[in-house]
This record gives structure tokens, C-alpha cells and sequence, in this order.
């Protein structure tokens, strides 16, 4: 579509653009490219440029800036990735979900903009479940998964057990059922009415019913660090309205969540930039996002959002070293 020096002139703009933040000119242009053009020629192809979309001309200024679809072309066939060295801390196997919490606050440190990781995808299957006592038919119970995540929930029940049927009623959950998926579990228990006492029966189903609870709802979090570092973002910081829609998305996850999911389909670093993605439909903020495995399993995916503005070679490296790191973490953490 484009011949070598427009691609050029293209690649210079953008380059210039990410670095300085301000629509760049004609002579700007000229000198950063390195092209022995006129300052007519020059124009003549941003004009060009400008009739493809891929550069757009801001009312307060004589420059130029990419557009979503300019970036786009620029990171798909432009861009060169410097191997740097980063100081990235390793992240030591863990509890999983500290290591997703410290792999976030690693991915906002890095890139100065907004860490997400997506929890990772786990079979319901639970290790160990305790019962504590509160206060009259008000009971914690406390699930502690293969991989050592703990989740608690509070059950309220109609019959007030004692200490000792708290403990009999795990200790015969702990015996018989540890290792199966909470589905399984419930049907068992189903089955099993007969052989055991019926009001030792009712807290056990409360206790799955709740386990089933806890493990979705941990399956389905997404763990965001560094939202405040979009109000250093100049492109952010002069338009509220931008700022308002970027942490609405925050709030509501729910969009995060789809846009992950589809990413962790993908092999590698993928990247949404604008409004792409259809699921973070803002023209100011890209995504840069990768899977991230346990032990040769896709289970998850983290990223970084910041403003379309933003160094993609970096950011690419940063996305990419973080998910191994995860990984890693992940894979030896049993």
C-alpha cells in the first residue's frame, strides 16, 4: 500500500509522536528521517498519508499525529524490538494469588501505566475444608485448594452444630472427598444421605454449596495495579472525559475479563490498540496482552493499558518477560 519512503516518513512521524507527544511537522520530519526530501515533498506525502487515515491533523496545530489505524500499521510492519535488560524482580513461587497481585504491581512499575492480570482458570477441586464457629448458625468455612489458594466463606444454617459435629462433619469431607471436583462432591453427597446423619448432612451441602461459590468467583477476578498512573498520561490528564471512561472500565472488569479471555487464545504478545478490540472500545487506550501457562497449560492472561501513545517495543518485551515470570512462578509453586 505504501512505497518505501512514505513507510519511512510513516515510521519517523510515529517514532517522534511516542517520544515527544506533540503533532510533529513537515522540518521536524524531514530532520528525523533522515531523507535528503524538500519540505514540499514531505508534505505532498503526509498529504497522502493523511487521505489513507493513517495520520490526522489536530485543528491547534500545523502537525501531524497517527491515528489508531497508523499505529497499527506502524506495529505490524514497522516496528523493531531492542532486546533490553530489564530489572525485572523474579517473582518467588507463592500462593497463586499473590504471585497475580505481584505480577500486576511488576507489570504498572515497568511501563508506568496500568498492570491487569486475569486469575488463573482452575478445576474446582479442594484439598482441605475447615468449619469455625462465629456466632450462633453463623459458620466460617475455609477451602483450601491443591495449589494452596485458601478461600473463605460465611454460611448461615438453620440448625446450631457444636464443635464437635463441626469437626466430624470435615474430618468425613477431608476422608472421603478431597481431591474431587466440587460438582462431584455434591452429587456424592447426594447419594450418601442415607448412610450419614441428616443434620451433619445439611451443613455439608451448605459448606459445597459455598466452596462452589468462593472458586468461581476466584476463577473470574482480575487483579489491576496502577490506575493512578494514567493521571501522569498527558493525553489522559487534559480530557476528563477520557480519564472517566478509563476507570469506569476498571470498575466494571467485566469487559477486562472478555478482552483477556480472547487474548489467551492467541499465542504470544497481542496488541488492541484504539478501538480495535470492540471490547475496550476507547480510540485513547491500547492494550498489550499475553497468555501466560502452567506447566505447558494456558491458564491465564496479563497485560498492560495505558494511552495509544505509548512505546509498543517496550512494552512488548515488558508484556512477554512478565508472563514467563508467571509462569515460572506458577509451574513451581505445588
Amino acid at each position: 500500500m505504501l512505497d518505501d519512503r512514505a513507510k519511512l516518513l510513516l515510521k519517523a512521524l510515529v517514532e517522534r509522536y511516542i517520544a515527544e507527544g506533540q503533532p510533529v511537522g513537515s522540518r521536524t520530519l524531514s530532520r528525523a528521517s533522515g531523507l535528503e526530501l524538500s519540505p514540499a515533498t514531505i508534505r505532498n506525502v503526509m498529504s497522502d498519508l493523511e487521505d489513507l487515515g493513517l495520520i490526522a491533523s489536530p485543528h491547534t496545530s500545523a502537525g501531524r499525529i497517527p491515528t489508531a489505524r497508523g499505529y497499527r500499521l506502524f506495529v505490524d510492519t514497522m516496528l523493531t524490538v531492542q532486546r533490553e535488560q530489564f530489572n525485572a524482580p523474579s517473582l518467588p513461587p507463592d500462593q497463586p494469588q499473590r504471585v497475580i497481585a505481584n505480577a500486576a504491581q511488576l507489570l504498572s512499575n515497568l511501563s508506568h501505566f496500568v498492570g491487569v492480570v486475569m486469575a488463573p482458570r482452575r478445576t474446582s477441586v479442594f484439598r482441605h475444608i475447615e468449619f469455625l464457629r462465629l456466632s450462633e448458625r453463623r459458620y466460617l468455612v475455609i477451602i483450601v485448594s491443591p495449589d494452596g489458594d485458601v478461600q473463605n466463606r460465611v454460611v448461615f444454617t438453620g440448625t446450631d452444630y457444636t464443635q464437635q459435629q463441626l469437626v466430624e462433619a470435615a474430618n468425613f469431607l477431608n476422608t472421603h472427598y478431597a481431591g474431587m471436583a466440587i460438582e462431584q462432591v455434591r452429587e456424592r453427597l447426594k447419594g450418601e444421605v442415607e448412610q450419614l446423619r441428616g443434620e451433619i448432612v445439611q451443613l455439608m451441602q451448605t459448606a459445597v454449596d459455598a466452596s462452589s461459590e468462593a472458586m468461581a468467583q476466584a476463577q473470574g477476578e482480575v487483579v489491576i495495579s496502577g490506575e493512578r498512573n494514567l493521571l501522569e498520561v498527558s493525553d489522559f490528564s487534559s480530557d476528563m472525559s477520557h480519564l472517566r471512561k478509563a476507570f469506569e472500565l476498571f470498575e466494571q472488569k467485566t469487559q477486562l475479563m472478555r478482552l483477556l479471555d480472547i487474548s489467551s487464545q492467541a499465542a504470544g504478545v497481542r496488541i488492541f490498540i484504539g478501538g480495535e478490540s470492540q471490547v475496550v472500545p476507547f480510540e485513547e487506550l491500547s492494550v498489550v496482552s499475553s497468555p501466560y501457562e502452567v506447566d505447558g497449560q494456558v491458564v491465564g492472561t496479563l497485560g498492560v493499558i495505558g494511552p495509544t501513545r505509548m512505546p509498543y517495543d517496550r512494552m512488548i518485551q515488558i508484556v512477554d518477560i512478565t508472563a514467563k515470570l508467571v509462569s515460572n512462578a506458577l509451574s513451581h509453586h505445588k
